[in-house]
């Protein structure tokens, strides 16, 4: 069974950061394409980062480009996102995605408000 536990989220300043992490189990992570999604109050879902199996590719939207950091680590079975400069409109819930299938965790909530 794919297993997808996203943490690190929380209420944050504008401007502060954001390390949020994914744990990943039921399927050999260093083989697939993951990606970081996020969902907005009353909006649908909107990918914000995604990373090759090796970690090598990344690739992002211009929303979030400079920003925002994909990153894994294949022994670990881990997924990064680390979120610098928060902005109000990045408050949602963002969820580790495994691409093929579309296989997603529970979500940490991102708020970003002074």
């Amino acid at each position: 069974e794919v297993q997808l536990v996203e943490s690190g989220g929380g209420l944050v300043r504008p401007g502060g950061s954001l390390r949020l992490s994914c744990a990943a189990s039921g399927f050999i992570f260093r083989y697939y394409e993951m990606r970081w999604v996020r969902q907005a109050p009353g909006k649908g879902l909107e990918w914000v980062a995604i990373i090759g199996p090796s970690g090598d590719d990344t690739t992002y939207p211009d929303s979030v480009k400079g920003r925002f950091t994909i990153t894994r680590d294949n022994a670990k079975n881990t997924l990064t996102l680390q979120i610098n400069n928060l902005k109000p409109e990045d408050t949602a819930v963002y969820y580790c995605v495994r691409t093929a299938g579309g296989d997603r965790g529970q979500g940490t909530q991102v708020t970003v408000s002074s």
